[in-house]
């Protein structure tokens, strides 16, 4: 320490006792040039991997045991945080047959995204769906949601939620329900028979910020992408992507996670792209890589992984390939932050 530096420091030590410290000496740390982010790139290999670590979890703790029996994705640059990216939770949760995850409510917004098994559900205000590979399900902040498999063969999806975002403010509230399943309360398939064909009830306004269809079928989707591609060229960045709505309102589904599917055609490469927004992906069909700085990530069906914000990304597809993919976008649109970059 030299003569000019002494006094500063002696100054630092006679406030901190204070709760008072320079903000000169942490500017450039606050208030960076480009996003900065101690989130990394990374993969989940499901087949390979993650499904035998999830099936031996099935044998160690039951569905109730537990309430949601879920493997973190937890990125490797935020150890500890139960975090896939700084904003995000990812997980993996397993329902074998016969069981049922017990009703409950939070705050938190919460998607799922099948990646395997046929004919579980999830209810969600009473209403239930029954699942299937690629379906999109959510289940909006403080709306009572429980999950079961009546089915021969487990179930698992893809967790994601705004954990993060709701820790952030400080906002967290839960609440178990009386009964593990909840009393149905409308048929299945009543919320898209009344919102999902660009009609609602004559007299209907929204009384939420969510969407009033909690399931996408995964086939429905899929002809839509099919559909787009037939009848025009793959945006050169994205492929034929489309964005999940809230059909009242034409935003998200929620109001803080945002979701996609996208179909990138057998040997097409995307230019490279960046946004501020971290986002996850699942890979529903098809094979090939995505290239994010100087990572590459070779994929296949059921595989995971994760680009951080502001990190140059390029997918590469071998074979025609589906990817679902979530993110914050709408926060970050929401308050005016949302950035991209086009190559």
């Amino acid at each position: 320490m030299d003569d000019a530096t002494a006094p500063r420091q002696a100054f630092y030590d006679a406030i901190a006792p204070h709760h008072l410290a320079p903000l000169w000496e942490n500017l450039h740390h606050l208030v960076t040039r480009a996003p900065a982010t101690p989130t990394v790139p990374a993969h989940w290999d499901y087949d390979g991997v993650v499904r035998p670590y999830l099936m031996q979890a099935g044998g160690l703790i039951t569905a109730k045991e537990a309430e949601r029996r879920v493997l973190i994705l937890e990125n490797p640059g935020l150890p500890g945080q139960a975090s896939i990216t700084r904003s995000l939770f990812a997980g993996l949760q397993l329902i074998l047959p016969g069981e049922v995850a017990p009703a409950h409510r939070h705050t938190q917004s919460a998607l799922r995204f099948i990646i395997e098994g046929h004919g579980a559900y999830t209810a969600v205000e009473g209403e239930r769906a029954l699942m299937e590979p690629g379906d999109f399900v959510i289940t909006p902040s403080w709306t009572w949601h429980d999950h079961g498999n009546d089915s021969d063969a487990p179930m698992v999806w893809l967790d994601g939620l705004d954990i993060p975002i709701v820790r952030l403010f400080d906002a967290s509230f839960a609440e178990p329900a009386a009964a593990d399943r909840q009393t149905e309360a409308r048929p299945a398939g009543d919320s898209l028979a009344r919102f999902g064909h660009n009609m609602a009830p004559v007299d209907w306004r929204p009384t939420g910020k969510a969407s009033p269809v909690f399931s996408y079928p995964y086939a429905r989707s899929r002809e839509a992408l099919a559909a787009i591609a037939r009848n025009g060229a793959p945006d050169a960045c994205h492929g034929h992507k489309l964005r999940y709505v809230n059909p009242a309102t034409g935003g998200a589904p929620m109001p803080t996670i945002g979701a996609c599917l996208q179909l990138l055609p057998a040997g097409f490469a995307t230019a490279p792209y960046r946004g501020t927004d971290g986002t996850v992906f699942s890979v529903v069909e098809g094979e090939g890589e995505t290239i994010v700085g100087d990572t590459t990530i070779r994929w296949k069906p059921r595989d995971l992984f994760v680009v951080p914000a502001w990190h140059r990304r390029t997918h590469r597809a071998t074979s025609e390939a589906v990817l679902f993919s979530f993110s914050d976008r709408p926060v970050q649109e929401a308050l005016g932050l949302w950035r991209e970059e086009r190559a």
